[in-house]
């Protein structure tokens, strides 16, 4: 027998569960492998035993999976340090004669894969380990895009789009400057995003705050004021992870998760209380959070067709005999816009940032140019919408009975 396994690790896209639809159906096609399980609750579904046999799923359910945002198998935010701990993994996949570890997710995840093909390697365990990339941030290195960043960038440019004209509505008398917050740590792709929105000079958004350039407060305000005087609004979108320039984040939360990263989060209202209290206009904020990454109801077909392609592609190359890559997308060209996939070996992906690059900045370093609108307008294209029932987007309901 030979058994393969698919996880999903970290935070969540609207998109990840078509990659699981990729290397499951793909899994399920090939002769060479006789069960694909899902771990529950990414690496923790190993070490638990939780372990799903997707050929006793519903068929009709696994093909809703192109259309069910989150994580449809459970996340982890696990990270891999101990000797012992991989001495159970291979423990437990030699008890389910596992030949074949797809991991789903970002920098931490591609960590946690590499780390597992390493130990594989050391032990003689013959394994082929695959990561699927995976992260709305976009951060991901030697990978043109990442599945997830497409959608979210669709999402935030419709929603500055539309909070941009409600505050354009109301400003005469009351609301002037109106801040979207968008995810985005260490690199400010997904801030970046919501300049798609802008067809014209006097569109939202009109400031755009990265992670890659640090917050200077007099030269925000003097842009704020500047912007309201000459359109009569403001409007704004601002990447948590925004620093000063001793590299201290504006808005942290005071704690840090399992990775060791400081937990971000309050951008908006603490730009808004800056606002308001310095300037004395009356600002809104807006704290998308769990919707931007989620909202699947507004993803783009592009960021979906490359989601399953890059989990089929795991599996073809897992059974051509690769192991500790990641499988990357290559753009071939922009008009049509055409990519292909290609390996990235895991060792030069994991725990690495790509960030916004320098050429794609404004002078200001308060938006994105031309550069970066030919860059991520591609990815943003065609809808995929999901089927509805009563109104309501119709997601899957897995049965998930553990073997």
């Amino acid at each position: 027998m030979k058994n393969a396994i698919y996880a999903q690790s970290g935070g969540v896209t609207s998109v990840i569960n078509a990659s699981a639809y990729g290397v499951i159906k793909a899994a399920l096609n090939a002769e060479e492998i006789d069960n694909i399980y899902v771990a529950i609750n990414g690496i923790n579904g190993v070490f638990n035993e939780e372990l799903a046999d997707m050929g006793k799923e519903d068929p009709e359910q696994i093909e809703l999976l192109k259309f069910t945002p989150s994580s449809a198998f459970g996340s982890c935010r696990r990270k891999l340090k101990e000797e012992s701990e991989f001495e159970e993994i291979f423990r437990i996949f030699d008890r389910y004669n596992i030949k074949y570890f797809f991991y789903n997710g970002g920098n931490d995840s591609m960590d946690t894969a590499n780390k597992i093909h390493q130990y594989a390697q050391k032990i003689g365990y013959d394994i082929k380990v695959m990561g699927v990339p995976k992260t709305v941030d976009n951060d991901l290195p030697e990978t043109d895009h990442t599945p997830g960043f497409g959608s979210i960038a669709k999402y935030l440019s419709v929603a500055i789009l539309e909070g941009t004209l409600d505050v354009k509505s109301m400003a005469a008398d009351s609301t002037k400057v109106f801040i979207l917050e968008t995810m985005g740590r260490h690199a400010g792709w997904v801030a970046a995003s919501t300049a798609l929105a802008k067809r014209h000079e006097s569109d939202g958004p009109h400031i755009i705050l990265l992670p890659e350039v640090p917050f200077n407060k007099e030269k925000f305000f003097e842009k704020v004021e500047k912007t309201i005087e000459k359109y009569g609004y403001c409007s704004i979108a601002a990447s948590e992870g925004i620093k000063y320039v001793d590299g201290t984040f504006v808005a942290a939360r005071g704690y840090k998760d399992n990775f060791g990263n400081v937990q971000l989060g309050g951008i908006g209202s603490t730009l808004a209380n800056l606002i308001r209290s310095e300037l004395g206009i009356k600002t809104h904020y807006a704290v998308p959070d769990y919707l931007q990454r989620s909202g699947r109801h507004i993803s783009s077909q592009v960021d979906v067709n490359e989601a399953i392609e890059v989990g089929a592609m795991a599996v073809k190359y897992a059974l051509e005999g690769k192991s500790g890559y990641m499988v990357g997308i290559e753009r071939l060209m922009n008009s049509p816009y055409m990519s292909t996939t290609k390996l990235i070996p895991l060792d030069n992906v994991a725990n690495e940032t790509k960030l916004v690059p320098p050429e794609f900045i404004t002078e200001d370093g308060m938006f994105v140019n031309e550069k970066f609108i030919e860059y991520a307008l591609p990815l943003i294209e065609g809808e995929y919408y999901p089927p509805y029932l009563n109104g309501i987007p119709l997601y899957a309901r897995l049965k998930l009975n553990r073997i």
